[in-house]
């Protein structure tokens, strides 16, 4: 049985889905832990949820680029007495440009980010929530890791689809030990992950009805995984590119991946 009020730890909480699942989670009667680099937006944030649901809220500051920060984040945890029962692997950014025309320093910085911190902060909190017999683990994936990989964005959709397979390893080794895991792949998202990336502009000429809110997407990641669902693509429109990327031969979808590239990515060498 869950918790009365379960705890959520949720990871790139400032912005975007990290935001619209700490609303989501409050609304549901979860405490939270918030996680992100910019605290001024996770005490903001943490303000506005306590005062709406009453819940308690801890801000604990954390850059997932340093390779300790999930191990000091844990240990924080322990000291604080927290018992995290849901875990939302959601921070992660883009990286522009051609592979070469970014430093190593930048893409290892994306590879600890979107790989290596989920991948521990599981590891790490697993444990407690399988001897509790009550754990939830949602990977914040993409689209991206269903469709062929495009030029100009060279290691999202690989970290994206790594998720992927990673969740459904954990959903089948926990699932009997009352943890359900899912990954989560939202395809367009209203959010700032464009204007930081410096793609705004490419992305508005896509059609409207391309994209969904934060909030949708949170809301249905809270939803599947409490399902028990084990990979789920938000949207209609999403799920019918994901069974057409699976149908096209390797050839065509490589060269419509590279097509839309053009359009729609920065590929500045």
């Amino acid at each position: 049985m869950p918790p009365a009020r379960p705890l959520s730890l949720v990871t790139g909480a400032s912005a975007g889905i990290g935001t619209a699942f700490a609303r989501e989670l409050a609304a549901r009667g979860h405490d939270l832990v918030l996680v992100a680099r910019r605290v001024e937006r996770l005490e903001a944030l943490a303000a506005e949820l306590r005062e709406r649901h009453g819940g308690a809220v801890a801000v604990l500051p954390c850059d997932l680029a340093d390779p300790a920060a999930p191990d000091r984040l844990c240990g924080e945890l322990e000291r604080r007495g927290l018992a995290v029962d849901w875990l939302v692997n959601n921070a992660g950014y883009g990286v522009p440009g051609s592979f070469v025309a970014n430093a190593w320093r930048t893409h290892a910085d994306f590879l600890q980010v979107l790989l290596a911190a989920p991948t521990e902060l599981a590891w790490r909190l697993l444990p407690a929530m399988r001897a509790r017999g009550y754990g939830r683990i949602v990977n914040v994936a993409s689209l991206a890791g269903f469709v062929p990989g495009s030029a100009g964005h060279t290691l999202y959709a690989a970290a994206k689809a790594y998720l992927v397979k990673f969740s459904q390893s954990l959903a089948l080794e926990n699932r009997a030990a009352g943890v359900n895991v899912c990954a989560l792949c939202p395809g367009f998202t209203w959010s700032e992950f464009h204007d930081v990336t410096g793609t705004r502009a490419k992305m508005d000429r896509l059609p409207r009805f391309m994209w969904l809110t934060a909030e949708e997407v949170a809301r249905q990641g809270v939803a599947a995984v409490e399902r028990g669902k084990v990979v789920h693509v938000t949207g209609r429109v999403n799920r019918a590119i994901k069974a057409l990327a699976e149908l096209l031969p390797d050839r065509l979808a490589l060269a419509l991946s590279a097509r839309e590239s053009k359009r729609y990515r920065q590929l500045e060498e």
